[in-house]
């Protein structure tokens, strides 16, 4: 008998955790088990103080809630059923459609991580960065009339403050395309550092069009090299207008010598009047 007390009541058990598994998708969550950890993904957001109550964890890297040990479903499930319903909420009425870019986020990260991000068009590229700097809203809209507006990622980056504010550009979204910019010329300055230039003039050639293509206003720069033609120093001497910027020979000269320089290459930009 007892034989067969237990093996009906394994059923039940079975239905239990059914259920439980069913409101946890209801609710927009997903749980896989890994390497002995319960992961909860999908809808999140509104559920986070939820599954940090629960004893979740944030992945940030994989984007889920991570709960050692046992399985979390059934006590996830008892949380969410326990939420109270909203003031003058009708439970016979349909739940209002999601919009339209509901999960658009996450797939197009999804798309990166499988495939590899050197196949998105300039505007996804740029819609994927604006994932970090502004919540909740969908990107791509903003991202199609930056870049009808400005033409290239790099003269977005490189926008004023002044022209970004047709957008409604908040300072957060305004230092992301600013550290963007200065990633780029960094990386671009990596090949050519520590190296012989005259041996890598193509190189150089990219780096300053880099560091100069997309600036406003006239800037004169001097590039500073050892006996061996390798980069030792890039420096801004001097900011101008739109149309002429001040050089002073002497201060180009102390500097040099300053630094040890044997050679230099002046580099000076003419920004276009329009825009």
């Amino acid at each position: 008998m007892g034989r067969a007390k237990r093996a009906a009541a394994e059923p039940a058990a079975s239905s239990t955790d059914d259920d439980a598994l069913l409101s946890l998708l209801a609710a927009g969550l997903r749980l896989q088990a890994a390497d002995a950890v319960w992961r909860v993904s999908g809808n999140t957001l509104p559920h986070r103080a939820l599954l940090r109550e629960a004893g979740g964890t944030w992945n940030r890297l994989d984007q889920c809630w991570e709960f050692p040990g046992e399985d979390p479903t059934a006590k996830l499930a008892a949380a969410i059923e326990a939420i109270p319903a909203p003031a003058g909420h009708n439970s016979g009425a349909a739940a209002a459609p999601a919009p339209h870019y509901h999960g658009h986020r996450g797939r197009l990260r999804e798309r990166v991580l499988k495939a590899g991000i050197e196949s998105l068009p300039d505007y996804e590229l740029l819609e994927l960065l604006l994932f970090y700097a502004i919540e909740r809203v969908d990107t791509k809209p903003l991202a199609k009339r930056l870049l009808e507006r400005f033409g290239t990622l790099g003269d977005i980056f490189a926008a004023e403050p002044a022209q970004l504010r047709e957008f409604d550009i908040d300072q957060r979204t305004l230092v992301l395309f600013r550290a963007v910019r200065e990633s780029g010329r960094r990386l671009a300055e990596r090949k050519v550092k520590d190296m012989p230039v005259l041996t890598n003039w193509q190189q150089l050639i990219d780096y300053c069009h880099a560091a100069l293509a997309h600036e406003k206003t006239e800037q004169f720069r001097i590039l500073f090299l050892d006996r061996k033609n390798v980069l030792i120093g890039d420096e801004v001497q001097q900011r101008g207008t739109i149309d002429h910027t001040p050089v002073y020979p002497r201060e180009v000269v102390k500097r040099a010598l300053e630094l040890g320089a044997a050679a230099l290459i002046l580099v000076h930009n003419h920004p276009t009047q329009t825009g």
